[in-house]
């Protein structure tokens, strides 16, 4: 299968944004189809992209090598259970839901490949991160084909145990909204010491961008890249310091913690 036919079942932003990157990468148009109930979503998706829509998901997937689930976990199981009887053995099954464990997912759709992943919101600009877990019954080069979907917005790493999906979520599905708040925080703090708010908010997003990139780029990790830049007696430690003592670390870690949590009990609640 070295050109699987990809089918999206749901059409919303992630879905478009997978889309998009794949044909960015040069899929072909007829390789990639979409199933929403709504019209005028399908027909975005035609003129942005030339694929063919459907509003009918047993149609939509019919002949389909790798099916992308991209509805809300809320109506997964209404959806799974639309879809079983019109799967085929070989067919792999991609979820983007978070929440929704393989067994769920093998519950309600028979044993079959299942791939779950986990991506976050800079995927809508194709630099998201996503983790991937697949179950036994996924082949190699059904990993490859699963991994070329989600590489289409950014990074594709996989796990070795579903349990961390949980920790995936914690650190890069909610990750976004850390640096939104900590953006949030230094805006503020520089208008407070007498930045214009929009000086503030420029300076603090550009050295967010910068700094990330700067990680990213560099041949150390951010522990070292910190030391670098942390003068003795300096501006930075005294900020460093400061967020020292009023624990950080520590800080960080129980917020993880409770995200990680939190993405466990939905499991439960929506795998039900």
């Amino acid at each position: 299968m070295s050109n699987p036919i990809i089918t999206f079942v749901g059409a919303g932003n992630m879905a478009a944004s997978l889309i998009g990157g794949l044909r960015a990468q040069g899929v072909e148009a007829s390789a990639i189809r979409a199933s929403e109930p709504g019209t005028e979503q399908r027909e975005r998706l035609q003129q942005a992209h030339g694929i063919a829509t459907f509003g009918n998901n047993a149609e939509a997937i019919a002949g389909a090598d790798l099916i992308v689930l991209a509805v809300k976990p809320q109506v997964m199981k209404a959806v799974c259970l639309d879809l079983a009887p019109h799967l085929a053995p070989n067919q792999v099954i991609i979820s983007i839901a978070a929440g929704i464990s393989c067994a769920s997912l093998e519950g309600w759709l028979g044993e079959r490949p299942l791939v779950r992943c986990m991506p976050n919101t800079p995927a809508l600009l194709r630099q998201g991160v996503s983790g991937l877990f697949a179950n036994s019954r996924v082949s190699s080069a059904q990993k490859a084909q699963a991994e070329q979907v989600l590489s289409a917005v950014g990074l594709a790493l996989w796990l070795d145990e579903e349990s961390q999906l949980d920790a995936v979520t914690a650190v890069s599905g909610s990750g976004p909204a850390y640096f939104f708040l900590l953006i949030e925080a230094m805006t503020a703090a520089g208008e407070q010491l007498g930045l214009p708010r929009e000086t503030a908010a420029q300076l603090s997003i550009q050295t967010a961008l910068g700094a990330a990139r700067m990680a990213s780029e560099s041949d150390v990790d951010a522990a070292e890249l910190r030391r670098r830049v942390t003068s003795p007696n300096g501006t930075t430690e005294a900020a460093i310091k400061t967020f020292q003592a009023g624990g950080f670390e520590a800080l960080v870690q129980q917020a993880l913690n409770a995200a990680a949590n939190r993405s466990a009990e939905l499991a439960e609640q929506l795998g039900q």
